[in-house]
């Protein structure tokens, strides 16, 4: 089946030359063919024979954007329970602690598989309604054995992208023994959840896991062949940063509190740094300053964070639209951090950009520019989306 959509009024393809981030292009056409894109050229182009008359299906874009799927590098969409009320405490007045975690694990372990099931897929049908083609999902709220392998197991069921994060917190039945709750996520943990798992994550922070736990939570999942993400640096600055990149961690996620030698490390490696606008909107923290992350040439990704206790969205522009009134990005910078740089987040080239070769995740807006998805916030346009060619809105 081959899908000639024409008549783009801005292309977004992040396939960039010169000064240009987004590689924009203006009256544009592309063509899908076998969930990738096939053709990438002009309007007046792909009305020739060989383009038009080749496709099975033609559609008129009319003059409207589109962007690449959005890629959400960091979410934690298994889990049960609702903690609406810890959100109205802070909005209270209430400081943000990583504690809350353990109430979700409780309501977690109680819930049935089918449960589980039923809500992680209306989640995602939730992210693909808001333009986003493919999401990272971290266990976290089993927090035994037999759960965290529940937990990624699902996750695979509707992403390649899953991240076993057993060392989330240190569970309720573990507490003062933190070294004994270490060598289980290590060891038996570590074994049943890897063969469902790409990667291995850790809560370095204050409150979690120190920097020593952590680097053999890491190291252990690299043992088993899983690649390394990071959470750090959200409640206050630690050696989290330095812990990433000595390890070749593809990312470090938060980052809200980053010293000059964070940003120096992170500029000279390949580690990227998801940050996570939900959160300090939702937490009342200050919120990072990209924009010193940027100059100083720090590859910058935006992800939702979508969890039930510190950021419970799972809208890519409602993220856009704050890391460019809060943060200090332009609309290119903040669309190309949510597509582009979320791929670069979970090291693929195949996803985050459109160009001939690449997967068909697509996202037709109902706007004439990108720039739309911060200057009318919280307004629903998306018009369209494809993921792998096939149309799923």
């Amino acid at each position: 089946m081959r899908t000639l959509i024409t008549n783009i009024g801005e292309l977004t393809t992040n396939d960039a030359s010169g000064e240009d981030l987004c590689g924009t292009r203006h009256d544009a056409a592309v063509v899908i063919d076998g969930g990738r894109i096939s053709w990438l050229g002009s309007s007046d182009a792909a009305r020739s024979p060989e383009v038009h008359d080749a496709a099975d299906d033609v559609i008129d874009a009319d003059g409207r954007a589109m962007i690449p799927g959005f890629v959400d590098s960091h979410s934690h969409l298994v889990f049960a329970g609702d903690r609406a009320a810890e959100f109205e405490a802070r909005m209270a007045g209430e400081r943000y602690a990583a504690g809350g975690i353990r109430s979700t694990v409780a309501a977690t372990r109680a819930a049935s598989e089918d449960e589980l099931r039923a809500r992680l897929r209306r989640f995602v049908d939730e992210l693909l309604a808001q333009g986003t083609t493919t999401v990272e999902i971290k266990s976290g709220y089993g927090l035994d054995v037999e759960t965290e392998e529940r937990l990624v197991r699902l996750a695979a069921e509707v992403t390649s992208e899953v991240t076993f994060l057993g060392a989330h917190v240190v569970p309720a039945e573990y507490a003062g023994r933190d070294e004994e709750y270490v060598e289980l996520v290590t060891g038996r943990m570590l074994e049943r959840c890897a063969p469902h798992a790409k990667w291995i994550d850790v809560f370095c922070e204050s409150g979690a896991f120190t920097v020593a736990q952590s680097r053999r939570v890491l190291e252990a999942g690299i043992a088993q062949g899983l690649s390394p993400r990071v959470h750090a640096s959200q409640l206050g600055p630690g050696d989290g940063v330095q812990l990433a990149v000595d390890l070749g961690a593809a990312s470090i996620d938060h980052g809200t509190y980053l010293t000059d030698a964070d940003v120096a490390a992170l500029a000279g490696s390949d580690t990227v740094l998801t940050l996570l606008p939900g959160v300090e909107f939702s937490t009342r923290q200050p919120y990072p300053d990209a924009r010193r992350l940027i100059d100083a040439g720090v590859t910058v990704a935006l992800a939702c964070d979508t969890n039930p206790g510190s950021s419970f969205t799972s809208s890519m522009p409602f993220c856009i639209a704050i890391a460019v009134r809060d943060m200090g990005m332009t609309p290119a910078e903040a669309v190309w951090a949510a597509t582009a740089g979320g791929a670069r987040a979970l090291r693929r080239d195949d996803i985050g950009v459109i160009r001939p070769g690449a997967r068909a995740d697509l996202v037709l807006l109902d706007a004439p520019t990108r720039i739309h998805l911060a200057y009318r916030p919280g307004v629903p346009l998306v018009s369209r989306v494809w993921k792998d060619g096939i149309a799923v809105r």
